[in-house]
């Protein structure tokens, strides 16, 4: 049985996917990953488990910070850090000679601060404010401390432990990957960091990502059941698309990619697929649209010829057999999706911070961004999201977000 605290990913932590989405791009094994990391998580909030579970927090932007394995010195870094000739910063004509606006003051910021911390390795986190962030509201009568890094609007009640430290610091930042490695190019990373052995700085308000306690959102029975409804559902409806279906969608990834977007148009609408068959029609119609529109566009026989070329390959994947996968397919990632929900209601349980989204009209109640499940078999991260809520919010142009000029308010 999976345990969270043992999972290792040997990959960068740049990039995760939403874990009813493995199906489009894992093929046979990542399905059988995305129904296993859910059997784990239910085994865990049914307390026969042990194991920890971490918090996907809506910081901006990623940072890494660390020492240099080639010079010993310490540097700030975005996601560039794991390019083939790394772009790390040590300095602030480091930071000025990439980066401009917010992202070069936040880098500074995190350049002069994130050394007291005393990191010896190479971590990666989530920032979520420097000083000129952090506001006094009143939300829902209550008085908070809050910082709005992205989408999500984190709100600590004033007068807190944690809101006295959070005032006191310069910035703030959540830790949640740790790597090793002689060199950037051959770092492996693991889920975890480990912010004790970290040096307390009254300038960082320093956290992980880890969740403690389990036993608050321990699921009932009567929820344990409805989630293996949903996985025994799960099984059934992956026995029933073929695996050769699975396979291609693995190795065409433009395809995959075309099928993430088309169903994310409908979580952009705040829409539910109800009918999986007309869904596969649907989708059909839409690549064939999208790429006439290209085809259209195109003033030369020969460019139109390879727009055409290219619709030509991919409908060729819509045979009859591969159709009735897809509706297979599809129904099984609702089914994911519906367990993956019920368990994220218990995980929210758990939150210790109040979460809001910035409306024209005020503050409205959230959830957390989502959790992160790092499967030990397959050692790939993968996203526990309520996407009709989290991404709604984050596709919206009705919710403000944390970088929005102030005029748009």
């Amino acid at each position: 049985m999976m345990n969270f605290s043992d999972y290792i990913t040997e990959q960068k932590n740049t990039h995760m996917t939403h874990i009813e989405d493995k199906v489009l791009y894992g093929g046979v094994k990542g399905t059988r990953q995305a129904i296993l990391a859910l059997r784990s998580l239910r085994d865990m909030l049914k307390g026969e488990h042990q194991g920890s579970v971490s918090v996907k927090w809506d910081g901006a932007p990623a940072v890494f910070a660390g020492t240099d394995p080639r010079d010993s010195r310490f540097f700030v870094a975005k996601k560039g850090i794991f390019n083939k000739n790394p772009k790390i910063y040590k300095t602030n004509n480091d930071i000025d000679n990439d980066t401009s606006g917010d992202l070069n003051t936040k880098l500074k910021d995190a350049l002069k601060y994130l050394p007291s911390l005393g990191i010896k390795s190479v971590i990666q986190g989530d920032f979520l404010y420097s000083k000129s962030d952090l506001s006094i509201k009143k939300i829902k009568g209550q008085k908070y401390v809050t910082f709005h890094p992205n989408t999500i609007v984190y709100a600590i009640p004033d007068g807190s432990q944690a809101a006295k430290e959070i005032k006191a610091s310069k910035i703030g930042i959540v830790w949640h990957t740790s790597y090793s490695g002689s060199s950037f190019e051959t770092m492996k990373a693991s889920y975890g960091v480990n912010v004790r052995s970290l040096k307390n700085s009254k300038n960082v308000w320093s956290q992980d990502a880890m969740l403690r306690d389990l036993t608050r959102a321990t699921m009932s029975k009567k929820e344990t059941e409805i989630v293996n409804e949903y996985l025994s559902q799960a099984g059934f409806l992956f026995n029933k698309i073929a695996g050769s279906t699975l396979r291609q969608l693995e190795g065409n990834s433009a395809l995959a990619q075309h099928i993430e977007t088309f169903n994310n148009s409908y979580v952009r609408r705040g829409e539910i697929i109800r009918d999986t068959r007309r869904h596969v029609s649907n989708l059909i119609s839409w690549i064939t649209k999208k790429y006439q529109k290209e085809i259209d566009a195109r003033k030369t026989t020969r460019g139109k010829a390879t727009q055409q070329k290219k619709l030509d390959e991919l409908l060729r994947f819509f045979s009859t057999d591969n159709k009735t996968s897809l509706k297979f397919m599809f129904d099984l990632q609702k089914v994911i999706v519906l367990a993956k929900l019920k368990l994220i209601n218990n995980l929210n349980k758990l939150n210790n911070i109040d979460t809001f989204v910035k409306t024209r009209n005020g503050y409205k109640v959230s959830g957390a961004e989502g959790y992160v499940a790092i499967d030990k078999l397959g050692g790939d991260a993968v996203k526990i999201v309520d996407r009709m809520e989290f991404s709604y919010n984050n596709f919206s142009p009705n919710i403000l977000k944390g970088w929005d000029k102030p005029g748009r308010n």
